[in-house]
């Protein structure tokens, strides 16, 4: 029997714009929009609908805008009985598959991101960082290529998106580095427009933040399995969750592993909930079987519905 997965999108996915259509055709979701705006403090509102981008595209902002949409979203799912046997999201967004999961309620996860974006964003101040994607290669050859700059500073993989996509986070000289080594090599290597090595031990100095806010927020164990970024297996219980959301700020997010965990279990759909359709485009490099939908329209939507 097939079985569905939510996916759930992290930063990068976000735009000017984003989550407005919805809003406009579906009331829960401007409701949730209002409250998110109560909640933060601030109008998220207006920074998601009329920008400017770069305040959008910082860290701090970024986190509870994809987190606030994709819960739009999901007021839309579950308004029509839409449900899945599994759940996952890419790097934040695994706090929205939680959310939807039942872990903890819209206003923690909400307070949640905003703190982990501006934990994160400190600790690119601190200890500046940078990314970069290696296409084409396998994750033997990218270690090889972390290990060539190691007196350059630490660099490491981040994100094992699918085959082909391995990003490397870590220290600025080891990434320019890492860069040159790859052109020389004749390997793709793209530089990413972030604000730290995220996913890396540079963030260690957000970690024990993060720790203490996770400690703080009520979990419950989750009504959907989640497939964890750090181990990509399925995981229910909240303590367990806990642990290793601590873990996924550091450690790499083992999205082709896990998203190929969900085809052995069965699933050949999965619905992208929230901004962008970056996880439809990883798993056709993962696996032409299942079918992705991107969902953040209302007519989106009728289209997953027919």
């Amino acid at each position: 029997m097939s079985k569905r997965i939510f996916l759930f999108p992290g930063q990068g996915s976000q735009y000017v714009g984003m989550g407005q259509s919805l809003a406009k055709s579906f009331p829960q979701a401007a409701t949730l929009l209002a409250e998110a705006d109560e909640i933060l403090g601030f109008s998220l509102s207006k920074l998601m609908a009329e920008g400017p981008e770069e305040l959008l595209k910082s860290t701090d902002n970024t986190q509870p805008a994809l987190f606030t949409c994709s819960m739009m979203v999901m007021e839309l799912l579950k308004s029509e009985g839409y449900s899945a046997d599994y759940v996952a999201g890419h790097s934040l967004g695994e706090y929205s598959a939680i959310c939807a999961a039942g872990g903890f309620t819209f206003a923690d996860g909400l307070r949640l991101v905003r703190t982990r974006g501006e934990l994160m964003a400190s600790a690119g101040s601190k200890e500046p960082g940078a990314m970069a994607a290696i296409m084409g290669q396998e994750e033997e050859k990218v270690l090889e290529l972390c290990n060539k700059v190691r007196n350059e500073g630490i660099v490491v993989p981040a994100n094992l998106n699918c085959p082909g996509q391995i990003v490397v986070s870590g220290a600025v000289k080891g990434i320019q580095k890492i860069v040159e080594i790859a052109a020389s090599e004749g390997i793709k290597a793209i530089p990413l427009a972030v604000s730290g090595a995220f996913h890396s031990p540079l963030m260690q100095f957000a970690q024990e933040g993060l720790a203490q806010a996770i400690e703080n927020v009520e979990f419950k164990d989750l009504t959907t399995p989640l497939i964890a970024n750090v181990t990509a297996e399925p995981v229910c219980s909240g303590s367990e969750i806990k642990d290793l959301l601590v873990r996924q700020l550091v450690s790499p997010v083992r999205w082709n592993d896990s998203m190929n965990k969900a085809i052995s279990l069965g699933v050949t759909q999965g619905v992208e909930i929230g901004s962008g359709k970056v996880l439809m485009g990883l798993m056709r490099k993962i696996s032409r079987d299942v079918k992705v939908y991107p969902i953040e329209t209302l007519e989106a939507f009728q289209s997953l519905k027919e």
